[in-house]
């Protein structure tokens, strides 16, 4: 095969239609639009409602949307439990309100893995991740989900 052999497929190229060019080409008299209405007299664009609110102005503004399911979690991480527990103790929500680890309980407590444990905790939080989990029961705890 060479430059000057090349050629498009068979039935890949056509010519454009050419619409309202009288009734003998198929597209004549009404062009394709049909009988009588406003879209046979004038063109609308293809996203208008009929008077309704157009979507992109029901739509927020800003990026986005909220979530309505979205949790928002008090999160505490392993070095912040090293540090105020002492070995063998229970930590929970109402403790750590306590002593001011955090705010306030949004929709629960998550435990993020950063820092190092060293101490056996009973840990009881609403989520944790895999690799809090993990230190806390290599550490010799329990991790008890609510």
């Amino acid at each position: 095969m060479q430059l000057h052999q090349l050629k498009p497929n068979k039935g890949s190229k056509h010519s454009k239609r050419r619409i309202a060019r009288g009734i003998g080409s198929g597209l004549g008299k009404t062009a394709g639009r049909g009988m009588k209405g406003q879209k046979a007299r004038r063109q609308i664009s293809p996203w208008f409602e009929g008077g309704q609110t157009p979507l992109h102005r029901r739509l927020p503004l800003k990026k986005g949307f909220k979530n309505i399911n979205h949790k928002e979690y008090a999160i505490v991480n392993l070095d912040d439990l090293e540090n105020l527990f002492e070995a063998n103790s229970e930590v929970n929500i109402e403790l750590l309100l306590e002593k001011s680890l955090i705010p306030k309980n949004n929709d629960g407590l998550k435990i993020l893995g950063f820092g190092s444990l060293t101490k056996k905790l009973t840990v009881k939080a609403n989520a944790f991740s895999k690799s809090a989990e993990a230190a806390i029961t290599k550490a010799g705890g329990e991790v008890i989900k609510l």
